[in-house]
């Protein structure tokens, strides 16, 4: 068997050596063709091309013939003025009936929220993975969320945060003030904004939201999907009796209609809180029998695993 050297000073065979010839021609001609027909596809006259590559239309001559030994450099000129990838002129699959290739176009081509759809599709993450050790508390205002977030958090060494108060560190005011300011729309806003910034900044959490967060079906559904979400119940006199507990005389002020309102929220609410992976019903119990009742079903439910 005959033997040349290569330009490194190896021998190698001059069958190999052949080969190679023969697959470096290969791709010449392959890329001249695409090169061609693209053009050809798109109605670009050489002349046209040439002057968006900065490619003279001699060189595109030969290298649509199969016989311009182009550099890199300059077949990456050509590959952007004919608007595509230079893989798509180099890669082995016919760019015309390759399903990968025309997806890749087309996904270059999307907006962003399209290409996270397509990943998220593609390559799916676990439920698991997607909630890590995140725990969201809902449902109506006096529920005990609040309370029972911070002392869980305590107990199991996780970090708490009330979602309100998010809010309010960011927007500079507290929320009633949000309120007046931007409305419920603004409100709303700044309430989807908050949540994803505790997605991207805790692994592990013990989250309280407010209890409208239901109403808003993008917002819910991130809930839902990145949270171990827990619907912390109560009766509705025991919700009323709470917050008046707590000082706040809102629900009761000059409005005597104010328990059957209560009511009807808890009810049209109630098949969005029934979505949550758990619910907790603190009814006739006391903090800490609520507390015990809820870490214990966080240990139970592997919440935090």
């Amino acid at each position: 068997m005959s033997e040349i050297t290569n330009f490194r000073g190896e021998a190698v065979s001059a069958e190999a050596e052949a080969s190679g010839e023969a697959a470096v021609k290969a791709l010449i001609m392959r890329v001249g063709e695409r090169v061609r027909k693209a053009r050809e596809l798109k109605g670009i006259p050489r002349r046209v091309l040439s002057e968006a590559s900065g490619v003279s239309p001699r060189y595109l001559a030969l290298l649509e013939a199969g016989e311009g030994n182009i550099s890199i450099g300059l077949l990456q000129r050509v590959a952007d003025a004919l608007g595509h990838r230079i893989e798509w002129l180099l890669g082995e699959d016919d760019p015309w009936t390759s399903e990968a290739l025309r997806v890749a176009d087309l996904f270059r081509s999307a907006t962003a929220e399209t290409r996270r759809k397509v990943m998220d599709l593609l390559a799916p993450q676990t439920e698991a993975s997607l909630r890590r050790q995140r725990i969201a508390l809902i449902g109506l205002r006096g529920a005990g969320k609040s309370t029972l977030g911070m002392l869980a958090g305590r107990a199991l060494g996780v970090p708490f945060v009330e979602l309100n108060r998010e809010i309010e560190e960011h927007a500079g005011m507290p929320v009633n003030e949000v309120m007046a300011f931007f409305g419920q729309e603004g409100y709303r806003r700044l309430e989807a904004q908050a949540l994803t910034r505790v997605i991207a900044t805790h692994e592990s959490v013990i989250l309280a939201v407010a209890g409208g967060i239901v109403s808003e079906p993008d917002v819910f559904k991130t809930l839902l999907s990145r949270f171990h979400t827990i619907w912390i119940k109560a009766t509705p006199a025991e919700h009323m009796a709470r917050v008046r507990e707590q000082g706040d005389m809102r629900p009761m002020a000059n409005n005597p209609e104010a328990m059957d309102q209560l009511k009807f929220i808890l009810t049209s609410r109630e098949a969005l809180y029934e979505q949550a992976r758990a619910k907790l019903d603190t009814s006739g119990r006391t903090v800490e029998e609520s507390l015990g009742d809820l870490v214990a079903m966080i240990r139970e439910r592997g919440f935090l695993e």
